[in-house]
């Protein structure tokens, strides 16, 4: 075990503001700082402990920033994580995750979510490693204290004794227009909500939120697409163009993390009670990861408030609720993740995923499978069987494979890199050996070609490290088979769905971002190109795409923007300054969105706003349309409606999109 002193000349940009034996509150600059914790980058030790206390009002992250060479802008690897406002908590950083195997890392009691970000790097290739608060709006103090690199597990998590979240789950430091003085008067708004039509308010949408105004094609009796003039379109089953623009996640579940934190809660019932048990749900650590030290219980201080509200019946009421409420604000979609047993009964046009993307036992890296194997065939065929249950709905848009796939978090990886550097024998390896001895014909023609030693093709199973670094023809060669697994990736998968689904769109992959041009490989496969944009602005993706030479409508599967002013301590990936400025900003967004030529539907991330002391991983943030008591933010929603008025008009380049930009600040998000 090592303590790490913390002194001023290890400072980045800050300054001691107050110390004591063992602890020092550390003033940050707005434009970020910290401390230069190089010293443990020779080390071995396993752990970085050490305890952190947040003296703002809102939550702060905190950046693990690792560096090859010490002059390096840019980091190779960083651990982000978040921790929760005026609480000390104990921080528990894992350096074997350097190895950059997994893209999230578990987190602890107190801690908020943490996430991996980069390339593999060896600890004896670091030269610089800092421990660093990104820039903020503000200056900022954060009180550190018994730094500690150490080999062992910390034995305890200790919290203090608060009370932050009230009876409907709501966070008591802070007060904001909106917030419910209690059950009566969240019982009195919800009943009134249920009073609205449940039919689209503007008289120019049909049944389906379509344009009545603009017929495109003959109805087939499903959605689809189409390219007129230039300009890509959804069509929805009586022919007329659609729009798509809805939240994700309208559902009420259990997704409020409370273990170990049941000390901070003025109500929380038990879970032996019989009228909230099934709101209870206890989930192992989603993330495959053999160190893991404890399980989440979740509670869903939602439906316990709708049940309070309205009885046993509180489920049927709350799809009448909000199916209502989006119909009346211009959403026409249930995003993703949303209530499977509302989908194709709340009367409202969705968006679905496969239940389980093909995968195979072997992980070439992260989690990309072993894609030119038999085993990833036949996984395909049997998770396209979900979609049997739905395949005649024609509320149905269409289906997305996957969200986000973890391996593409990796700016410019080339797959075929990782194969080589998988100890493990697969099948893409066996092809790709076959494909460079096809190409080659020799050994000794590839090793001159490739500027490495190698006796015979067999030696290609041993691990070797970064292929591509070798020479340019290599790196050409590893990044041509690249693009075959990715054709295998998309392709698969893609035609045992349309075997078992002929009617509805196939939605694609909705990537977090484009990481590598390669990534639009096995475009061709889908029927509409899925990204999920956090931005200001989505017309530099959107281009992107097209750029990139993808011919397809384009579905933008996540965006959202929060604040600080409402009911949680983080404001998720796009950050402005208040309320009335996410109204902007969503305007702003979604009617650009909505005027680009392939630009067919956006949904924002997510119905709700998050739990305050965080979601199953530790997001909470403020990104919700609705908050817990599933009554809506008003200023938010007239922005929404607004919108929604406007969106077709926008669509076909009647008017344009809403010129305001919000007032933005750094991102409060992990």
């Amino acid at each position: 075990m090592k303590i790490l002193p913390i002194s001023q000349d290890i400072l980045l940009h800050s300054e001691i503001e107050h110390s004591k034996p063992g602890a020092v509150t550390l003033r940050i600059s707005k434009e970020g700082g910290g401390l230069d914790v190089t010293e443990i980058a020779g080390r071995a030790e396993r752990y970085l402990v050490f305890d952190a206390e947040c003296m703002e009002d809102h939550s702060l992250i905190l950046n693990m920033n690792v560096y090859e060479k010490a002059g390096d802008a840019a980091t190779a690897f960083f651990m982000r994580f978040g921790i929760l406002p005026g609480l000390r908590a104990r921080i528990c950083l894992d350096l074997q995750r350097m190895d950059a195997r997994a893209l999230f890392s578990e987190s602890y009691p107190g801690q908020l979510k943490v996430v991996c970000h980069g390339r593999r790097v060896e600890r004896v290739a670091m030269e610089k490693i800092t421990l660093e608060m990104p820039p903020c709006f503000h200056d900022v103090a954060l009180r550190l204290s018994e730094l500690t690199l150490t080999d062992t597990f910390p034995e305890a998590f200790p919290l203090p004794d608060r009370k932050l979240i009230d009876e409907l789950g709501q966070w008591k430091p802070k007060q904001w227009p909106g917030k419910l003085r209690g059950i009566a008067d969240m019982r009195e708004k919800l009943r009134a909500a249920l009073g609205l039509l449940d039919a689209y308010s503007d008289p120019d949408w049909d049944s389906y939120g379509g344009y009545a105004k603009k017929p495109v094609q003959k109805g087939t009796g499903y959605f689809t697409s189409a390219k007129a003039c230039g300009r890509w379109t959804l069509v929805d089953p009586l022919g007329n163009a659609f729009f798509s623009v809805g939240p994700d996640c309208v559902v009420v579940r259990p997704d409020c993390r409370v273990d170990a934190l049941e000390r901070f809660m003025d109500w929380l019932p038990g879970e032996d009670d019989p009228v909230y048990a099934t709101m209870f749900k206890h989930l192992p650590w989603p993330f495959a990861d053999e160190s893991r030290r404890r399980d989440c219980t979740l509670f869903s201080f939602p439906q316990a408030n709708l049940y309070r509200a309205f009885g046993d019946d509180w489920h049927g009421k709350w799809q009448r609720l909000m199916s209502r409420q989006m119909k009346h604000n211009g959403l026409n979609t249930l995003g993703n993740w949303s209530d499977p047993e509302s989908l194709g009964v709340m009367q409202l046009p969705y968006v679905t995923m496969l239940e389980k993307f093909p995968d195979t036992k072997l992980k070439i890296f992260r989690d990309f499978p072993d894609v030119l194997s038999d085993e990833y065939r036949e996984s395909a065929k049997e998770c396209a069987q979900a979609l049997k249950a739905r395949a005649n709905d024609p509320l149905m848009i269409g289906y997305f494979l996957r969200n986000e796939p973890q391996w593409a978090f990796v700016d410019g990886l080339i797959l075929a890199d990782e194969v080589f550097y998988n100890p493990e024998p697969s099948v893409c390896k066996r092809e790709l050996i076959a494909w460079l001895q096809k190409k080659y014909r020799t050994a000794e023609v590839l090793a001159e070609a490739w500027r490495y030693p190698l006796k015979d093709f067999d030696a290609l199973n041993k691990p070797i490290k970064k292929t591509s670094a070798l020479s340019e023809t290599a790196k050409r060669d590893m990044k041509a088979f690249s693009c075959i697994l990715l054709d295998a990736y998309a392709g698969v998968i893609s035609k045992a769905c349309r075997e078992v689904d002929k009617h509805h769109m196939n939605l694609g992959m909705r990537w977090a971002w484009i990481s590598d041009p390669d990534l639009v490989t096995g475009w061709q496969y889908f029927d509409v190109f899925s990204i999920n944009c956090y931005a200001a602005d989505p017309t530099e993706m959107l281009d992107s795409v097209v750029d990139l030479g993808v011919d397809l409508p384009v579905m933008i599967g996540e965006y959202h923007f929060g604040a600080l002013d409402a009911g949680q301590t983080a404001t998720g990936l796009e950050a402005v300054k208040n309320q009335l400025e996410r109204g902007k900003a969503y305007r702003y967004y979604t009617e650009r969105a909505a005027a680009h030529l392939s630009g067919v539907g956006c949904h924002w991330f997510q119905c709700y706003d998050q739990f305050a002391l965080g979601r199953f991983d530790g997001e909470n943030y403020n990104i919700g349309l609705f908050d817990l008591c599933s009554l809506p933010n008003e200023t938010m929603m007239r922005a929404v409606r607004e919108s929604g008025r406007r969106i077709y008009a926008v669509k076909f380049g009647d008017v344009a999109p809403m010129e305001e930009k919000p007032a933005t600040i750094p991102m409060i998000a992990y």
